[in-house]
């Protein structure tokens, strides 16, 4: 999935809201920024793997905001609706 398939899905933004949306089996797919700290990469990486879901961490806080359609940088978010 790329950020092109991001700004067209509908996700969730923000790490608590990304592990809710994995805990309740709603999460397609999940993107984790490369930039943010390595023990939120790796909390999200375990649930992930936990519940079965494909993780993306090849973009950065500023890339994953404005694909998300947010002003702010986002360090995740889990895709509920890929369009």
């Amino acid at each position: 999935m790329t950020l092109e398939d991001l700004k067209q899905s509908s996700a969730v933004v923000g790490m608590k809201e990304t592990q809710r949306a994995v805990e309740k089996k709603m999460a397609q797919c999940v993107f984790v920024a490369s930039d943010c700290d390595e023990e939120i990469i790796q909390f999200l990486n375990n649930i992930c793997i936990q519940y079965g879901v494909p993780i993306i961490s090849s973009f950065t806080k500023k890339e994953i905001g404005r694909a998300c359609h947010i002003k702010v940088k986002a360090s995740a978010c889990a895709v509920i609706d890929f369009r």
